[in-house]
């Protein structure tokens, strides 16, 4: 029996950019980078590299339709290009209304928002 894919949501912001990847209810990764990746293939390759490393698809859901999305910059319009062409990595993008609040450099924040739009994705 197959194992149900990992799920990523991936929340551009105007400043970082916060990554959260689920397996089912368990959180495997929380990450906050800088706003924008610097190569076009990096979140490609961020969500191909969990699939090597599990040996599972991964299911990854853009915030990029909504007040909350800031991902209109030419850097992620390149890396959104990239990131839909594979196939063990499912790429959609989806609606982030909760404008998200940058906080200060030393905290993670609970990413609440992010575990509702993994959420969603289980249900469709």
């Amino acid at each position: 029996m197959m194992s149900p894919p990992l799920a990523m949501a991936i929340a551009p912001g105007s400043l970082t950019t916060r990554i959260l990847v689920h397996d089912g209810p368990i959180p495997l990764l929380k990450a906050r980078l800088p706003h924008a990746p610097h190569h076009p293939h990096a979140a490609l390759a961020l969500a191909e590299a969990l699939t090597l490393w599990t040996d599972r698809p991964c299911r990854v859901a853009v915030a990029a339709v909504g007040r909350g999305a800031f991902c209109a910059t030419s850097r992620w319009l390149a890396a959104l290009e990239w990131m839909t062409r594979p196939d063990a990595v499912a790429v959609v993008c989806v609606r982030h209304d909760a404008i998200p609040v940058e906080p200060a450099r030393h905290v993670f924040g609970d990413f609440a928002d992010l575990r509702r739009i993994l959420g969603r994705r289980a249900t469709r």
